[in-house]
């Protein structure tokens, strides 16, 4: 264990270069091609966290001015996703997660009940959590490291699935999202989108980016768009002319600076993408594999970036109008895009169903994240938290995800029965997912399409 904590305090920007390097040699890349595909992984990364990083300084102070601005007051307080993986993994339980998900994926590649093998094990924090949130409630070991495995293969299932759409509307080939934050809200936006494409007048609105710019002309440019709604955040904020315009420089910044940065690490991945698939078609034939990332690869478009920037005073206002919320957002603001960026692709890039479907999604969460407010205290004094002067805390991500509410639900009710009830349900799925229906693929290869991606065409 401690040699493998050592390896996972070297950080995503360290662990994940070395990771893909390895990866690449084993698919059969020339070792300075895969050396330098690890290096600009990693470079990628240290330029979208240096992006991501300046989106949480500047909006971070906006929001805390926006609160202040006008008199909101809320009892828990929303942590943020750094002090949440903190938590998470600083408990005795959540310690166990990485070798846990590094084991249990091998074992679903070996037995061809996955496509996806998952190098973002950094992000295995999201698993950590839930798994102590449980054992905090339960006082149950065991039940909690079932929680850890069960949440695994739920993850693993829905970047089966996503692969395709991620496919289709990023253009990321053999790559897909296990993500505890950003996966789960593509399976709400899908029924939602059904709802949306049948409301009459409404299912004709044209808003993604392409077409927005197009009507706009130069004002409907995300660069454009990025800063006038910086503009509109330091209003709400309550920032003078130069703090206004400052902070709109910040947000068009973003919006130019970040798709470049994904780009930078795309160009790192894709020939270790394109060996992944070589490999598989070579010794397994009809079989995919998708290289599991995290998610940050897709917040850098437009549609999302947009959408987020949107939603940040939404969501701050949803917090105070909705009755029984006791969730003050305030960390996890500026990682909106990763709770939104895979319903994005569900909604085809329309910036105006995203940001109704976000509100309804984030205005759900609130009270999801409200109601294990008291559990995520509790885990975070068992992992010796610096609480500060806060009595409840909170966050966005992941306490706003309903996933995080069915793992930690259903152990309270039904205890190891119901675990192990949705363990069963989700194993059937990944069984159906790469057996089943690919088999009934071949038996029937006129319907053999890929009708899951047919909706991602861009409006």
């Amino acid at each position: 264990m401690g040699i493998l904590q050592w390896f996972v305090d070297l950080g995503a920007t360290v662990l994940l270069p070395i990771l893909i390097f390895i990866f690449a040699l084993v698919l059969g890349t020339k070792p300075g091609k895969a050396l330098r595909a690890g290096i600009i992984v990693g470079i990628g990364f240290v330029g979208i966290n240096l992006v991501i990083g300046l989106l949480v300084d500047s909006l971070g102070p906006a929001a805390q001015s926006m609160v202040d601005n006008f008199g909101f007051n809320l009892n828990t307080i929303d942590v943020g996703w750094p002090a949440a993986a903190a938590i998470a993994y600083g408990t005795s339980l959540g310690s166990l997660a990485i070798p846990i998900g590094v084991g249990v994926n091998v074992l679903l590649l070996t037995f061809g009940l996955t496509k996806t093998l998952n190098v973002d094990i950094w992000n295995f924090w999201h698993v950590a959590l839930t798994g102590s949130l449980v054992y905090a409630l339960t006082a149950d070991f065991w039940l909690g490291i079932l929680t850890i495995i069960v949440h695994l293969l739920l993850l693993y299932l829905m970047g089966d699935i996503l692969a395709k759409y991620i496919e289709k509307f990023y253009g990321f080939q053999n790559i897909t999202f296990p993500h505890g934050t950003s996966a789960p809200s593509a399976f709400v936006a899908m029924p939602m989108n059904w709802v949306f494409d049948r409301i009459p007048g409404f299912n004709k609105l044209e808003a993604n980016p392409e077409n927005i710019q197009k009507k706009l002309g130069v004002l409907g440019d995300s660069t454009i768009i990025g800063v006038m709604i910086g503009i509109l955040i330091g209003i709400l904020a309550g920032y003078n002319v130069q703090g206004i315009l400052q902070l709109s420089i910040q947000t068009g910044a973003v919006m130019v600076l970040l798709p470049r940065m994904v780009a930078l690490l795309m160009e790192g991945l894709i020939p270790v993408s394109e060996a992944a698939g070589a490999f598989v078609k070579k010794r397994f034939p009809g079989r995919d594999l998708y290289i599991g990332m995290d998610s940050a690869l897709a917040i850098g478009h437009p549609a999302v970036l947009s959408s987020a920037l949107l939603l940040i005073p939404i969501t701050i206002f949803l917090a105070v109008l909705l009755p029984g919320n006791s969730v003050l957002p305030f960390a996890d603001l500026a990682s909106i895009p990763f709770l939104i960026c895979l319903m994005v692709p569900i909604f085809r890039g329309n910036i105006i169903r995203t940001v109704i479907g976000g509100s309804i999604y984030i205005g759900v969460g609130l009270y999801i994240a409200s109601w294990v407010a008291p559990l995520f205290t509790q885990s975070a004094i068992a992992s010796n938290f610096e609480m500060g002067t806060n009595t409840s805390i909170s966050s966005l991500i992941d306490g706003a995800v309903w996933t995080t509410f069915i793992f930690v639900w259903l152990p309270k009710i039904f205890s190891w029965y119901g675990m192990s009830a949705l363990g069963l349900l989700v194993l059937f799925g990944l069984i159906y997912q790469n057996k089943i229906k690919p088999n009934r693929h071949k038996a029937n290869p006129e319907k053999s399409g890929n009708p899951a991606a047919a909706p991602i065409e861009h409006e």
